[in-house]
Parts: C-alpha cells; sequence; structure tokens
C-alpha cells in the first residue's frame, strides 16, 4: 500500500489533520475530498492536502488510510459513497464525536470492521471550515480510538501512528465508555450552552441581557457559537448517552434549586468547594 491518506471532509478536524501531518513530515499524498470545489481548492491553498478530488471513489481510491472528517449525521452515506472505492487493505477511520452510531453504519455499509479504526480527536473550537484549521490542534490533546475485537492490530497501529504524529496523546477505550464520558464532558456542556443562550435569546429585552453579560457568561456559552448541524447530529446519535446525562444533571439542578429556595447557604458553599476542588485538580 501507498502512503497515501485521503481525508473526506477538509474542514476544522479534516484541515488540522492534513496541516499536523505536513508539519510532522509525512511524506505521503495527501487528498482532499467533498463535494465542493470552491471549498476544496482553499484547502490546497491552505497547504491541507496535496490534490482534491470531487469524485469520491476517486479520492479515495489507493489509499492506505482514509479519514472521515464528516458530520455525524452524513457518515452512513459518505461510506456507502466511498465503499466501491476502498482496497482490501485500506484502513477507514473517522473523527466523529459519537462512536456507536459510527460503529453501526460502519458495519451495516462495510461488513467486516477488520480495517476499521473509529476514533476521537478531543479537539476543537467553535469556529469551522478548513479557513479555522491550524497545524497544533491535536498538540497535546487526547485522541481516543475504539478498536473493535475484530479490528486488525495493524490498522489500530497505523492509525495510532497518524495521530501520534500530530502531537496527540493516543489512547483506547471500549465504544460504549467513550461515548459514556463524551455524553457528560462534551455533548452535556454543549446542550446546556446552546439551552441557556436560547432561552435568553428569547426572553424579555435580550438585547439587554447580552449587553450587559459578563466575561463568565461569554466564557460560558462560546461553545454555543459551534455548529448547529453538527451538535444536532451528534445529539441525535448519541441520544441515549445524552439523556442519561441530561436526566442526572437535571436531578442535580433540583437539588441546587432546593438549596437556593431554602437559604441552605451551607449546601451551597459545600457544592461550590466540591467544584473548585474537582476542577482545580483535573483541570488546573
Amino acid at each position: 500500500m501507498s502512503d497515501r491518506v485521503a481525508i473526506v471532509g477538509v474542514g476544522l478536524i479534516g484541515g488540522s489533520f492534513g496541516l499536523a501531518l505536513k508539519a510532522a513530515g509525512h511524506d505521503g499524498e495527501l487528498v482532499g475530498v467533498g463535494r465542493d470545489p470552491e471549498r476544496l481548492e482553499d484547502a490546497v491553498r491552505a497547504g491541507a492536502v496535496d490534490r482534491v478530488e470531487t469524485d469520491v471513489v476517486a479520492g479515495v481510491s489507493g489509499a492506505a488510510v482514509v479519514l472521515l472528517a464528516v458530520p455525524m449525521g452524513a457518515m452512513r452515506a459518505v461510506l456507502e459513497a466511498i465503499a466501491p472505492g476502498l482496497g482490501d487493505d485500506t484502513v477507514v477511520t473517522d473523527a466523529g464525536s459519537v462512536k456507536g452510531s459510527f460503529v453501526r453504519d460502519a458495519r451495516a455499509v462495510l461488513g467486516s470492521l477488520e480495517r476499521v479504526v473509529p476514533g476521537h480527536p478531543i479537539a476543537g473550537t467553535e469556529r469551522s471550515g478548513v479557513g479555522a484549521a491550524f497545524p497544533e490542534l491535536f498538540r497535546g490533546r487526547r485522541v481516543i480510538l475504539t478498536p473493535l475485537e475484530e479490528t486488525g492490530e495493524s490498522a489500530t497501529e497505523c492509525v495510532r501512528r497518524l495521530w501520534s504524529m500530530t502531537g496527540a496523546a493516543v489512547e483506547c477505550l471500549s465504544v460504549e465508555a467513550h461515548d459514556r464520558l463524551l455524553a457528560a464532558t462534551s455533548h452535556l456542556p454543549h446542550m446546556l450552552a446552546f439551552g441557556l443562550v436560547d432561552a435568553l435569546a428569547r426572553g424579555d429585552d435580550p438585547e439587554a441581557v447580552f449587553r450587559y453579560a459578563a466575561g463568565g457568561f461569554r466564557d460560558f456559552t462560546r461553545i454555543a457559537s459551534s455548529d448547529p448541524v453538527m451538535w444536532r447530529d451528534i445529539c441525535l446519535a448519541n441520544r441515549e448517552s445524552l439523556l442519561a446525562a441530561l436526566e442526572a444533571y437535571r436531578d442535580d439542578l433540583d437539588d441546587l434549586t432546593a438549596e437556593v429556595r431554602s437559604g441552605d447557604g451551607e449546601g451551597l458553599l459545600a457544592r461550590f468547594r466540591r467544584a473548585k476542588s474537582a476542577r482545580d485538580r483535573f483541570c488546573g
């Protein structure tokens, strides 16, 4: 097999992946694959890929590795489109935020998952598109791979090697553990940010609310500027795990509401101290 890597979807993640590989000295060809010729040419001008293809089958043909960096809602259709161009030894991986739905889609379309390595870079910004891509996006960040029992070790090692070249720390989890943890630490916070901003925007005098919003509000709601379509797809793809996280948070919010209503200063202080200690320990 060649060292060619096909990146289907050259936006923030796909573009940063290509830029990072080039910066690390990857000497194989990087092919950008997508539907919009203008956006693909932007990827070439940015240096994220060497050439581009709007013909999906032609784009993945001859590639050693195909990275799918597309929205979760488009994953199955993209898998169906690339299937005729995949070689027997082609490794297929993805950068989606939900692994269970990707595995189901890949199994339905490809059958054998011996050469399929589900993956997820825990990195990103609220911006999108190749214009927002930069080669340091993954440096020092975690990339989670969720290989299955049937996944070949050589395929997993191939994908691990590429992500390591970007400067990421690569770890492996089960599909179920990944989706449960990401529902709590990524998907739930995004739902809360979107929900809060939407509620305030539909309330009384939203202009005044946002005019006088302090830095804490801006920090907390920054992720509400993320791509709405992408997050709709993530919500639906990880529905069960996200529902469990939302329901657990709702129960805790009920407890917090009760503490405020009853004037339970000691309860509030204990809660805030626990939260500060945990965040200082794990995120400081």
